[in-house]
């Protein structure tokens, strides 16, 4: 199965992606385990933070059977190559870069670029984009995801990013809002693998 169709069937299963910015890579099994076990399927280690490549090899190795396993804040071409090294399929960005988003695409990675404007979500798509993160959600609304979506390719796939929380998605759902990136209101630095499963697990009862 490719990168791509396997991102398919996981974004089925559950359209939300895990961001762990600043996890360690010795804590960071024990909190996928218990996102997978709360029913996550996609799972982001940004590149800012502490050896994000160890731990995305060690997710990987660890849930790569269970959950799609990709890096977020991937700048540059160069750090597209990296994660696929450790085994990451997904390649996320805050920003529309047409060489990040190439580059994955021609490594059969899943590109998931942010955008903010309808320019960018066009260009995006024409790299050759899975999906389109709109990031930062704060600066947007439902209005403005309805009124983009209105112009863009019917089924693309736009997952707000920034403040969302389990009682916000409805807004966004009604909208178009494909799925969602969550940040710290899923992880913060410092919080035990438990706590993350129950905030996990809040996110997807709100999804229901």
């Amino acid at each position: 199965m490719t990168d791509v169709a396997a991102f398919d069937a996981a974004f089925a299963a559950c359209p939300l992606v895990a961001i762990l910015r600043g996890v360690r890579p010795d804590e960071v099994a024990a909190i996928g385990e218990e996102l997978v076990a709360a029913g996550f399927t996609l799972i982001e280690v940004p590149m800012n933070s502490p050896d994000p490549l160890d731990s995305v090899a060690r997710l990987a190795e660890a849930l790569g059977d269970r959950a799609m396993i990709g890096a977020g804040t991937v700048l540059t071409p160069g750090q597209v190559a990296s994660v696929r090294g450790a085994g990451g399929r997904m390649v996320i960005s805050p920003n529309m870069n047409a060489d990040v988003i190439r580059a994955s695409v021609a490594a059969g990675m899943v590109s998931l670029p942010g955008i903010a404007t309808p320019s960018e979500a066009l260009a995006a798509l024409d790299a050759g984009a899975t999906a389109l993160k709109l990031f930062p959600a704060e600066a947007a609304s439902p209005a403005v995801l309805k009124a983009m979506r209105a112009i863009l390719p019917s089924g693309t796939r736009i997952l707000p990013v920034g403040g969302i929380v389990p009682d916000g998605m409805a807004p966004w759902r009604e909208a178009g809002a494909a799925g969602f990136g969550l940040g710290s209101a899923l992880y913060k630095p410092g919080m035990t693998a438990s706590e993350v499963g129950a905030r996990a697990r809040a996110f997807v009862a709100a999804l229901a």
